[in-house]
């Protein structure tokens, strides 16, 4: 499917693969290898951003996978996010969607929700946002969100 595809239907939370095609490279080519890992790849759906204008140009809309942290004694040094755009050229596919239950804690800032976590439960969500410090987090139980909003709680910290 196409990138506009994800963008329009795919839900927060859900694991995306993407791959340009290309067959993988043995692992003795390590260039040619770590060019292929840049076009294919899985990642969580974290971010989804409309078409944005600007004065000279109009960026178009996009979307943010969290493919992966690297930690050392528990502390999360770098996060690995990329972004797509919707011309990008690259194949994707919903790999797996949220369970039903699943809870999600967002952020919302600049007219945008960022997925931070997916929690198993409530009691899950609610510590994490304890531990993280995010005061402005809600969450979100998947499969509740047609029940007119009954589904998401705004958390104090």
């Amino acid at each position: 499917m196409s990138a506009n595809t994800i963008i329009d239907k795919a839900p927060l939370g859900a694991l995306i693969r993407y791959t340009d095609g290309s067959p993988k490279p043995p692992a003795r080519f390590t260039k040619k290898l770590a060019s292929w890992e840049r076009s294919n790849g899985v990642g969580r759906l974290v971010k989804k951003e409309p078409q944005r204008p600007y004065p000279t140009w109009t960026a178009p809309a996009s979307f943010t996978l969290h493919e992966g942290n690297f930690s050392s004694d528990g502390v999360i040094l770098v996060t690995i996010m990329r972004s797509h755009s919707a011309d990008s050229r690259l194949v994707f596919e919903v790999i797996e969607e949220p369970k039903v239950g699943q809870v999600r804690v967002l952020l919302d800032f600049g007219g945008n929700t960022e997925l931070l976590h997916l929690a198993v439960s409530v009691n899950a969500a609610e510590l994490w946002i304890a531990k993280e410090g995010y005061r402005s987090a809600r969450f979100e139980i998947v499969g509740a969100e047609n029940d007119d909003g009954a589904g998401e709680a705004a958390i104090a910290a």
